[in-house]
């Protein structure tokens, strides 16, 4: 990913955080060649200085058959906002794209065993919908065991993390004033979003 400096998330544990956060992915790999994407939700663990990525897929899709075989690139991002050059003070500007991405590199690692992938399941649904906990416990082994027959259940140890904000901080102070107070007021989501960051860089700086 393409990150001028004054974009780079260098805090390992701010990209944790969006990954988290935005945790509804893409997950890439190359066969012969050829990009191969799968939208997939994970789950973001971080240990000590190891960062995994947990998620599975449908058995079917191709992409489980070259999943172990080269290198996987998991893209997390969500919020983003087209950029007016109306908000900056000189009228000589073009409109961008303001927008928070996050890039994890890694080798993926299939998991076989029964008892890890029902932990992994369970660890699923505990980070997206706690109160489904319950009635999934009540569920007959059998009939979960079936289920994870068709799935693909799989962790990626992250080696190589890339994050960038694209918060308009290559901008003059006022021009990001406006660009922060434009956004946040904003009846769409991910204007607000963005707004919210830009207004929250701001304050730290002040």
């Amino acid at each position: 990913m393409y990150i001028p400096k004054p974009f780079e998330i260098t805090d390992v544990n701010e990209a944790v955080s969006f990954m988290q956060q935005y945790s509804f992915a893409t997950l890439i790999n190359t066969s012969n060649g050829l990009p191969h994407a799968t939208h997939l939700p994970f789950t973001v663990n971080k240990s000590n200085d190891q960062i995994v990525l947990s998620s599975h897929m449908a058995k079917p899709n191709e992409q489980t058959g070259y999943l172990e075989q080269s290198t996987s690139l998991v893209i997390f991002t969500e919020p983003h906002a087209y950029i007016s050059p109306k908000l900056y003070e000189k009228e000589q500007n073009v409109p961008t794209w303001n927008y928070i991405a996050v890039h994890a590199y890694g080798h993926a690692t299939v998991i076989t065993d029964e008892e890890f992938q029902l932990e992994a399941l369970h660890k699923m649904i505990e980070f997206y919908d706690m109160a489904y906990l319950q009635q999934w416990a009540t569920l007959p082994m059998d009939y979960k065991l079936k289920l994870m027959k068709g799935i693909v259940f799989f962790d990626i140890a992250v080696s190589d993390l890339q994050g960038k904000k694209k918060l308009s901080q290559n901008r003059t102070e006022t021009d990001r004033l406006n660009v922060a107070h434009a956004l946040t007021n904003s009846c769409n989501t991910n204007e607000k979003t963005i707004g919210n960051y830009i207004q929250s860089e701001i304050n730290l700086k002040s």
